[in-house]
């Protein structure tokens, strides 16, 4: 608490410092323009970028020079910047019509996306062939892990995209900046600003699978008041994902054949913003989700045609809010950038499985998940001119865990397991050039968490230009960490013949990761492209761990038990052949492995390859085309008793998508996309069939 204390303080400190140079300089009555994204950094003389986090309004500068603000914290063109990094603009979403978070990932270099049951379904997103409890997923400077999940892992299942400005993928370890989970990498999301006249609109959308969708939103400014804000509902019913061949082997019946997977997700998506003075702005925004989602899959089938179950289902409700304020303030000429913020998140999970087993009722009582997080977070920057960026920053998060279940049966005693615990981290980061050829920053970060101890972290990141060639030489280095789940710490269920208990002695995971490449540029920079090889090396991983004692009781926990190594190559052509015509190539190859028993890692495909190409061939009509190749992995058997999570292969797939959105005048437009067009029965993970071919179309009136 005196950590916490001692954070607010200081911020505050630097605030009012900087707050009152501020005033000084401005007349609060003035009037204040609609806010237009700057390409600069702020000065007294220039408008102030818009803070959210760590994120600002951004564009493309003159040129086709793309910034990231997530790699450095701090607007930076990514030639500028050892790191490896995609973005994905709000334009791209639209245009490949990805309603779903996980879509967009799972097109991206260096990611395996694995759903279970289409939208909706748990989702995992595994970064160079990291767990993915290792990948920190941020939204609007809020870390956004399910403290409510066994492994704290992000799950996408239920993310849309309505309101999404940018998606920025950092791949390497970023603890230097972002502390615990950012082992792997980072996937940071902007909600997109609001600018320019009142616009409201609202979209339908039906198709295959029962799918029927609304979205209805509005964004704009009012003199110093900008705002956007979408309200979304999303529907999906019958699509039935037991393979056929699993049904053949159970005897599934008609019935059985015919049960489909459900979704109903509700969310609100708002970011508002207020222009106290030239240098000052405030900002607030929130997404809340709330979504049911009933499935019926291999598992369920398992029951009833193996053990006398009937009517056996799943049922997982979800109530989830993320909110968070920022104060931004440019002071002293522009030489002191800053940004504080207060978020807050929770997590209200409820699973449910209905049906009987030999007449007695099998788990009619819910099981409850839920969690909250409470984050406060400052940091600076230190404009130095030519002399370069010194950052500054400082956070504190208190994290909160719970599970229950009421005891049904003699076979079931139920639990209440609660846990909590509190981090402090400070972090600093340099960011310079020399004579426009060396580009680089190193950061370090010190963590100290109240359950499994201290941690201090690094990355150096340069970048080469080589002069008048167009050639860029990257590399960087780092070092992350991973800290076990409160789950994974405290659980503590015990029934008849099984107990699951988690274990407090666990160490946090630490990985030690570089990468090098090369990136060019030709034809007036209209064709770039690059490769990079990377190197992660793991110790520590926690795994799950079974042992049965005398009375043949089964005795799960957690231990740190494992060492992994996952290296590979990433490359990518992006080339736009004309004004209208651009072409967008990727290709990941991963190699990760279990050091210890030296075996394959689960879910992680060595070859993934990725085509996308848009078309303009008249002004207000948009074509899209997408390629996707995955190679086969090991996975967990679903036929049988065997319990290895590697003993099975899944087989690889390629799935071809194609969209077409057309402008018919400034109030209508109308588009449509079929999904999966070579129908590709593919699962993903094994014993989770993904959607066959489908067609979905609709429209959007806006004003």
């Amino acid at each position: 608490m005196h950590d916490f204390r001692s954070i607010l303080f200081f911020s505050t400190l630097f605030t009012a410092v900087g707050l009152s140079g501020a005033l000084a300089q401005e007349v609060p009555s003035a009037p204040v323009p609609a806010k237009v994204p700057p390409v600069r950094p702020a000065t007294a003389t220039t408008r102030p970028v818009a803070a959210v986090g760590n994120h600002v309004a951004l564009k493309q500068r003159d040129g086709g020079e793309t910034i990231t603000v997530s790699a450095a914290r701090r607007p930076v063109s990514v030639d500028d910047i050892g790191s490896s990094v995609t973005i994905v603009t709000e334009q791209q979403i639209q245009t490949q019509q990805r309603r779903g978070l996980a879509d967009i990932l799972e097109r991206q270099p260096g990611l395996n996306v694995v759903q279970t049951g289409g939208f909706g379904g748990t989702t995992s997103i595994f970064m160079r062939g990291n767990n993915s409890n290792e990948v920190k997923v941020r939204l609007d400077g809020m870390d956004i892990n399910d403290g409510s999940s066994t492994s704290g892992a992000f799950d996408a299942g239920q993310f849309v995209t309505d309101g999404m400005g940018r998606i920025e993928i950092l791949r390497g370890p970023q603890s230097g900046l972002y502390g615990a989970d950012a082992m792997a990498g980072v996937i940071d999301i902007t909600t997109a600003q609001g600018q320019g006249r009142f616009a409201p609109f609202v979209r339908l959308e039906g198709g295959e699978y029962g799918t029927f969708n609304q979205v209805l939103g509005a964004r704009g400014s009012k003199g110093r008041f900008h705002y956007n804000v979408a309200l979304s509902h999303y529907r999906m019913d019958g699509f039935n994902n037991i393979p056929s061949y699993i049904e053949r082997y159970y005897g599934a019946d008609r019935q059985q054949r015919s049960e489909g997977n459900r979704n109903d997700n509700r969310s609100a998506n708002i970011r508002l913003g207020y222009d106290v003075t030239r240098t000052f702005d405030l900002g607030l925004t929130a997404r809340l989700i709330q979504s049911n989602y009933h499935s019926y899959s291999v598992y369920d089938l398992q029951s009833e045609n193996l053990y006398g179950a009937s009517g056996v289902r799943e049922q997982n409700n979800k109530n989830e809010a993320i909110v968070r304020g920022t104060a931004h303030l440019v002071s002293f000429n522009g030489l002191f950038d800053q940004v504080i913020g207060l978020g807050y998140m929770t997590n209200r999970n409820r699973w449910t499985e209905t049906g009987t087993s030999y007449g007695s009722p099998l788990n009619p009582d819910p099981s409850y998940y839920r969690s909250d997080r409470l984050k406060i977070d400052w940091h600076g920057t230190f404009d130095l001119k030519q002399y370069g960026q010194f950052l500054i920053g400082a956070e504190h998060f208190h994290d909160n865990f719970n599970t229950s279940h009421t005891a049904s049966s003699m076979w079931d005693s139920g639990y209440n397991n609660s846990a909590g615990m509190d981090t402090t981290a400070g972090y600093g980061q340099y960011q310079g050039n020399w004579n426009r050829i060396l580009y680089g920053a190193a950061n370090i970060r010190y963590d100290a968490n109240s359950r499994y101890g201290n941690h201090v972290t690094w990355r150096v990141a340069p970048a080469i230009h080589v002069p008048g060639t167009g050639t860029i030489i990257k590399a960087s280095a780092g070092s992350g960490f991973h800290g076990p789940s409160l789950y994974q710490l405290f659980a503590n269920q015990v029934g008849v013949g099984y107990s699951e208990k988690g274990n407090p002695n666990l160490k946090a995971e630490q990985l030690i990761g570089y990468d090098a490449g090369v990136e060019q540029k030709l034809l007036h920079e209209r064709l770039k492209f690059g490769a990079t090889w990377y190197d992660n090396r793991v110790r520590n991983l926690i795994q799950s761990s079974l042992s049965i004692d005398s009375s043949y009781n089964y005795n799960y926990s957690y231990e740190n038990v494992a060492k992994a190594r996952m290296y590979g190559v990433e490359a990518f052509l992006n080339w736009k052949a004309r004004s209208d015509l651009e072409f967008n190539l990727s290709y990941t190859w991963t190699h990760a492995r279990d050091e210890t028993l030296h075996t394959e890692l689960q879910q992680r495909p060595q070859h993934k390859f990725n085509f996308n190409t848009t078309w303009t061939p008249i002004r207000d009509l948009t074509f899209s085309g997408n390629i996707l190749y995955t190679s086969g992995w090991r996975d967990l058997p679903v036929i049988g008793s065997e319990t290895c999570s590697i003993c099975a292969k899944g087989h690889g797939y390629v799935t071809i998508d194609i969209a077409a959105n057309y402008k018919i005048n400034r109030f209508v437009s109308v588009y449509a996309h079929a999904d999966n067009l070579l129908n590709r029965q593919y699962e993903e993970p094994i014993g989770y069939l993904q959607p066959g071919r489908g067609g979905y179309g609709g429209f959007t009136l806006s004003y």
